[in-house]
């Protein structure tokens, strides 16, 4: 536009200039504007975008996660037949294989003892001497009775020949001969019975030495010089001046439980240990069985056989008396696999598709890990190691692998945690 064009219209040309400038920078502030608000509704929508993708994502791994931890995992195995025999560990205790308490049979005092505790004495040896005056006298009478008996004897025998003689002459009658023969016959009776009575106070005087009965350790001694002896009390343990046991071989009693008493048998080798010796185990073999079973504790009572040349044990000492037992073929399962309902005893299986069924079964022999399961499960059936109470018939788990076998022996196998269903 010229200026003449200006002139005319009035307007200077300079105020167009500005208003035009004017114009152009609210059109570029405009321009910049909604610019400005499209990045910020672009950047808004990005945003809400990466919200719900995160809201989703976080959803999906809520609901793995929860799905997840909803399962029940679980630790199988299957039921075994043992390949070998279980051992039977049973208390018992140490006695001597020949056990006697030594009592006296003469009445007296004692005049000296010769062994004390822990003496080994032979069979024959002198363990104390008792002083009897009174068998001495009863002795003595005894003998002067038998020396007058002895005496009419021969009265008696000599009348019986001359009353003989005067009967062949018919001097005397036949009666009185018979009376004289029946003389004779009495004082012999009379002559034997005094032979018996000094036999008997000779063979009591004789029992003035006490000696031992048979070879083995005195273990107890009960009496000392001058304590007074009583024969007709000495019949009881209590009583006794010495115990006496044999100490090689020992014997061991055990109580076998009926359970097991089909088991064992005569001859059947046993180890034997003590507490005290550690390290120590002492082999000996089932002497015989009682063959029948308590009535008032459900046992059988059977005897071991322990040798013992060194005497390293002791009668008396508290031992465990090891019984091996030949292998049953019954299938046999873990302790921990029992569930105790109170419709019974239950086991848990599970199947291919990770079901849980509850077996009713029939329990055995319980050799404390194990138990023997007579009826109700089968060899290739999975049981469920430590289910908890909760577990249902119907229920679904998830079977947690199993640890491999280095890993099972450095340490024992760690079962998963199992939540809630």
């Amino acid at each position: 536009m010229t200026e003449q064009r200006h002139s005319a219209l009035a307007i200077h040309p300079i105020a167009v200039e500005e208003g035009e400038g004017e114009l152009l920078r609210r059109r570029q502030i405009v321009r910049r504007t909604r610019w400005l608000v499209l990045i910020v509704l672009v950047l808004l929508a990005l945003g809400a975008a990466r919200t719900v993708f995160v809201r989703i994502a976080n959803a999906r791994a809520l609901e793995a996660g929860t799905s997840e931890r909803a399962k029940q995992y679980v630790q199988t195995a299957l039921p075994r037949v043992p390949t070998a025999g279980q051992t039977l560990a049973l208390p018992g205790t140490l006695q001597g294989f020949v056990q006697s308490p030594i009592s006296a049979r003469a009445s007296g005092y004692l005049k000296r003892w010769t062994k004390d505790i822990g003496s080994r004495v032979e069979k024959g040896e002198l363990l104390a001497e008792i002083e009897t005056p009174e068998i001495d006298q009863q002795l003595s009478q005894a003998v002067a009775a038998r020396a007058q008996a002895a005496s009419g004897l021969e009265l008696a025998r000599s009348t019986a020949d001359r009353w003989e003689a005067l009967r062949k002459k018919d001097v005397v009658s036949q009666q009185d001969l018979d009376e004289r023969r029946s003389a004779v016959a009495q004082a012999t009776s009379n002559v034997a019975a005094a032979d018996a009575n000094v036999q008997r106070l000779k063979q009591t005087e004789g029992f003035k030495r006490v000696v031992a009965p048979f070879a083995g350790v005195i273990t107890r001694r009960n009496v000392d010089v001058g304590d007074l002896i009583d024969a007709g009390a000495g019949g009881g343990a209590g009583r006794a001046l010495f115990l006496l046991a044999q100490t090689d071989p020992l014997r061991v009693y055990i109580n076998v439980p009926q359970a097991y008493a089909q088991l064992v048998k005569a001859g059947q080798p046993v180890v034997v240990t003590q507490a005290e010796l550690r390290g120590q185990s002492f082999k000996g073999q089932v002497a015989r069985t009682a063959g029948s079973i308590d009535t008032t504790t459900r046992m059988m009572q059977v005897e071991v056989s322990l040798p013992n040349k060194d005497g390293a044990l002791l009668p008396g000492a508290y031992v465990q008396v090891s019984l091996p037992l030949a292998a049953s073929r019954t299938l046999t399962v873990p302790s921990n696999a029992l569930l105790f309902r109170a419709e019974g005893t239950r086991i848990a299986v599970v199947d291919a598709k990770g079901r849980v069924g509850l077996r009713a079964v029939t329990l055995g022999r319980n050799y404390g890990e194990n138990v023997e399961v007579i009826d109700g499960l089968e060899g290739t059936d999975r049981m469920v190691l430590n289910p908890s109470d909760s577990l249902a018939e119907g229920d679904i788990v998830a079977v947690a692998p199993e640890a491999p076998p280095a890993a099972a022996k450095a340490a024992p196998p760690v079962m998963p945690k199992k939540e809630p269903a």
